[in-house]
């Protein structure tokens, strides 16, 4: 799991709700830092603030997305974000989204859902539904 924010209280935030619910978790200040990581870690789900400095939040979603290595990688927005960020962000292929201010548990239920699932992208790119992997 990688949370990417550049506000080091928000992350810690973040950090500390999923780490109490079990999960194993890095952190990014910004998109630049975030493909780093991500390359560096692997994790399951990724989520983005939208305004960060150097790297944005859609742009870093489009730049994964754009990468076979990182395509498949569920990305959560966790953002105040605008009408027009929700536009951008299903438009490069953002899997799911979280207003700031949060509930914590909303947080952990979006997290578990992309974790626990299997993003199906269509032809366009675009996410689709989410799926349960199958266990052997």
């Amino acid at each position: 799991m990688l949370v990417v924010d550049d506000s080091a209280v928000i992350r810690q935030l973040i950090r500390v709700n999923l780490e109490l619910e079990g999960f194993e978790v890095v952190t990014a200040a910004d998109g630049a830092e975030c493909l780093d990581v991500v390359r560096a870690v692997a994790p399951d789900v990724v989520t983005l603030d939208v305004v960060m400095p150097r790297l944005d939040g859609l742009r870093t979603a489009a730049q994964l997305r754009a990468d076979p290595r990182t395509s498949h990688l569920p990305i959560a927005i966790v953002s105040a974000c605008t009408q027009l960020d929700l536009e951008r962000g299903e438009s490069v292929g953002v899997d799911g989204y979280l207003a700031k201010p949060f509930e914590p548990m909303d947080l952990v239920a979006l997290v578990r859902r992309l974790a626990a699932g299997r993003v199906v992208r269509r032809e366009d790119g675009r996410a689709g539904a989410v799926r349960p992997r199958r266990t052997k």
